[in-house]
């Protein structure tokens, strides 16, 4: 996996201070795409054990929150092999720290329903996040007032609730 870039604090990508991981891959493809150059898998630097210590270092301070994934596609299957060995280091260290997911899939169509049948590394990455915005970004939808979503097909899904409850929970933002 190569990742475009890691911001040790965001402020854009979820709530409260966080440490963003921006993945390379996407076969989505969405015009008007804000990061299109983290389409090609072969774009930025390689991840390492180093990166994935220097993401751990950067979550290891009080007033970071959590950890965003973003991309390119963070559940490209070429992807998730990794995302799930840092998430577990993450929920390992850090069981208080909350996870964010971006990604261009449908939640009940593809990540929890036919990926999720074929490929059990989904499963077990969507097991440990917990808030994913899901869908497309479609730019005739692009609304710049939404909090943490670019179009206003996207949602924002407590995924924890939604898989204990088997539908789909939409979060409350006051509430996280």
């Amino acid at each position: 996996m190569n990742y475009a870039s890691i911001k040790p604090i965001d402020i854009a990508n979820g709530t409260g201070v966080r440490v963003s991981l921006f993945v390379s891959g996407c076969t989505h493809r969405c015009k008007g795409c804000f990061n299109s150059e983290a389409w090609d898998f072969n774009y930025g630097e390689p991840y390492t054990a180093e990166t994935a210590d220097y993401i751990l270092s950067c979550l290891d301070k009080t007033y970071i929150r959590g950890i965003s994934l973003l991309g390119g596609e963070p559940f490209d299957p070429k992807n998730q092999p990794e995302l799930i060995e840092l998430l577990k280091a993450v929920r390992e260290r850090f069981p208080e720290k909350n996870v964010w997911c971006y990604t261009g899939y449908d939640f009940e169509k593809d990540l929890n329903g036919k990926f999720a049948d074929e490929n059990k590394k989904t499963r077990e990455l969507l097991r440990m996040i917990d808030i994913l915005v899901d869908g497309e970004f479609v730019e005739a939808l692009k609304n710049p007032s939404l909090k943490f979503r670019g179009s206003s097909n996207q949602r924002i899904i407590d995924v924890q609730a939604s898989l204990k409850s088997g539908k789909t929970v939409l979060c409350d933002l006051d509430k996280i």
